[in-house]
């Protein structure tokens, strides 16, 4: 039973997201503060965290920082911010996920759901953890390393390199570019990135653009004078050595 920790001040909102979660058959933990998250992450290992930004005492993006600073657990991110930079400042910062207020439980247990699949982190019942939000090593991948132009892409050692200058990825932002880099010029949709990236094909694309505008910008380009990340326009994305 994956166990999560509700990190949320409203009692009404925080006991709604206990009953959907427990419904789905998390083992749930709950505090109404950011220093109270602090302490539970420290003391007690949990699978993945719910971190809403409006807290009583913290900055949810501080207290985000402060959970990646002690932790590597995952962190779905419930915020009302629906700015773009935002949105990129919180994944940035360590959030794997994020959820726009107002939301479904649907919408909880299927973003969470991925973020688990992902990051490979649910245990079974009565495995043993190694620590506070400790991870089991990752499975080899079986993509090759990739060199496009000066972007070199290491799945199996998860480096990037851009002119012989590592690239500080996100672990989404990693995956995204891996796939790209090992299909190198050919387009493809974000509704496929979804599915193969992101393993969940009803998240809104909007997930997909926060995550390309960001990774753009590690590789020191916009969208408006691209370089290695070409929009076809009403096709999908696909990544090209620079001419």
């Amino acid at each position: 039973m994956p166990s999560v920790l509700v990190v949320e001040d409203d009692p009404s909102i925080r006991q709604s997201l206990i009953e959907v979660l427990a419904e789905h058959g998390y083992a749930v933990r709950s505090v109404g503060d950011g220093f109270g998250a602090l302490r539970e992450v420290t003391q007690t290992p949990v699978d993945a965290v719910v971190l809403d930004l409006g807290l009583p005492d913290l900055d949810g993006g501080d207290a985000l920082r402060m959970i990646r600073g002690i932790s590597s657990v995952p962190v779905l991110v419930a915020t009302a911010r629906d700015d773009e930079t935002e949105i990129i400042k919180l994944l940035n910062a360590g959030a794997d996920d994020y959820l726009v207020k107002p939301f479904s439980g649907g919408q909880l247990i299927a973003r969470l759901s991925a973020v688990l699949r992902r990051t490979s982190h649910a245990a079974p019942a009565g495995a043993a953890h190694a620590g506070p939000g400790a991870r089991p090593a990752p499975a080899a991948d079986p993509l090759g390393a990739t060199t496009v132009g000066e972007l070199a892409v290491d799945p199996g050692a998860r480096t990037a390199h851009l002119a012989g200058r590592e690239l500080h990825l996100t672990r989404r932002e990693f995956d995204l570019l891996a796939f790209l880099a090992h299909h190198t010029g050919q387009v493809v949709s974000k509704r496929r990135l979804l599915t193969e990236v992101w393993r969940e094909p009803y998240v809104d694309d909007q997930t997909v653009d926060v995550h390309l505008s960001s990774l753009r910008r590690k590789l020191g380009e916009r969208a408006a004078a691209p370089r290695y990340l070409l929009t076809v326009r009403g096709v999908g994305i696909k990544l090209v050595a620079p001419r």
